[in-house]
């Protein structure tokens, strides 16, 4: 054999390898980093006519954390027993009421197309969208929901926000005409952005303190809201978003409203995006039902719910999540209230300030009490009920949070 014959099969053998190995480099391309800037917690909500009527379309308005250049938006039929069909969507700028910006205002595409089927137990995310999105502005989402069977409805029930229906398609109206007002998140479950590696989520996970009931309506006035603009003002931790996991109701180790804090874990923390840091403030329901002193049921005990809460630190430890734990707020006084209660809820927040198995402490019940009566909430605080705050309180328990904790 010659020179010739024998440089000819090792040069075609050379050309095969680099033709592989530029295939494989091309499809290691690093994904785009997206985190999450606004989400809620969906539950089942039953459907009695079993039937959408009327073609709809639903304009959800929400309250961002971070911003950036492009967003996607996360749909559910999670609690659904039907396929549920999106017939449209559209994302753009609020312009303040059912109005949108639409200079900043986009289609949404599934997969390239415009309308996607959502089976029973599901969700999907949209194609991402390039649209400036500034931090802690409202962004409207339109949901065109076409007349079909719906048994039961996946939804956030307590938005503290107004939204808004209108017949027919009308997702990229700029305005809609004579709009009903509702105050939930139908169908709607979360909205990410395109960052850079450094930004990551933080989620505050609990019950109606958290989700903000007896907040002003239409104010982003919950401890998460405030959480988030205090890390957007500052420049180390302009990078977190803060998405807001709390179900009024909801308790640790019962279904109440909304499944239990265990059974939606992984649907409500570890299934978001870029989540790094876990808030956790839960058991006062479950307290509160174990002790009412009229009609106690569920009983736990302050050990079950203290383990409850350290299966939730396990797992999200397991994900690499940092976990601080949150203290309860007083509740003497409220309607399920008693010296039994009282005695648990003390029981938890000692475990919350002195257990190794959280990374950290926000307490929450030492901002919120009167000193005076340290059973109870001060009154500038309390909304009346003494068991959730007002507006004050849900400020004074956001700016207690002490930033370096998402600094390390």
């Amino acid at each position: 054999m010659n020179l010739r014959s024998r440089t000819l099969p090792s040069l075609a053998l050379l050309l095969f390898c680099l033709c592989c190995f530029n295939t494989n480099t091309a499809s290691a391309a690093s994904p785009d980093h997206w985190v999450g800037t606004w989400a809620t917690a969906p539950m089942a909500q039953d459907n009695h006519e079993e039937k959408v009527d009327a073609d709809i379309t639903y304009r959800e308005i929400v309250h961002v954390s971070i911003g950036g250049p492009a967003v996607r938006v996360i749909l559910t039929n999670e609690f659904g027993l039907d396929s549920l069909t999106i017939g449209a969507a559209n994302v753009a700028l609020s312009a303040g009421g059912s109005d949108i910006n639409p200079a900043a205002s986009a289609p949404l595409t599934f997969n390239g197309r415009p309308s996607i089927v959502i089976p029973p137990g599901a969700l999907v995310v949209s194609d991402p969208v390039n649209l400036k999105l500034p931090p802690t502005s409202n962004l409207a989402v339109s949901i065109f929901v076409p007349s079909q069977a719906i048994r039961q409805v996946s939804v956030h029930g307590f938005a503290d926000q107004t939204n808004y229906t209108a017949s027919g398609n009308v997702t990229s109206a700029k305005s809609l005409d004579t709009p009903t007002e509702i105050y939930s998140w139908p169908f709607l479950k979360g909205v990410d952005v395109k960052a850079d590696d450094e930004a990551a989520a933080i989620v505050a996970f609990g019950d109606s303190i958290t989700d903000g009931a007896h907040s002003t309506r239409n104010a982003n006035a919950r401890w998460p809201d405030v959480l988030a603009a205090r890390l957007q003002a500052d420049k180390k931790t302009a990078k977190l978003g803060v998405l807001n996991e709390g179900i009024g109701g909801n308790r640790v180790l019962h279904d109440d409203t909304g499944p239990s804090a265990l059974a939606r874990f992984d649907r409500d923390v570890l299934a978001q995006a870029g989540v790094k840091y876990l808030i956790i403030m839960e058991s006062i329901n479950d307290i509160g039902h174990a002790k009412d002193p009229n009609r106690p049921y569920d009983v736990v005990s302050a050990e079950d719910l203290i383990a409850g809460l350290s299966q939730l630190a396990t797992r999200a430890h397991t994900h690499g999540i940092k976990v601080f734990g949150a203290t309860l707020t007083p509740y003497v006084g409220a309607k399920y209230s008693s010296p039994a209660g009282e005695t648990m809820r003390e029981a938890v927040n000692q475990w919350i300030r002195t257990t190794n198995q959280l990374d950290g402490v926000i307490d929450f019940d030492k901002v919120t009490r009167d000193p005076a009566h340290p059973n109870v909430f001060l009154p500038a605080d309390d909304s009346g009920d003494e068991l959730h705050p007002g507006d004050a309180g849900y400020k004074a328990m956001g700016d207690s949070i002490d930033l370096k904790l998402f600094k390390k």
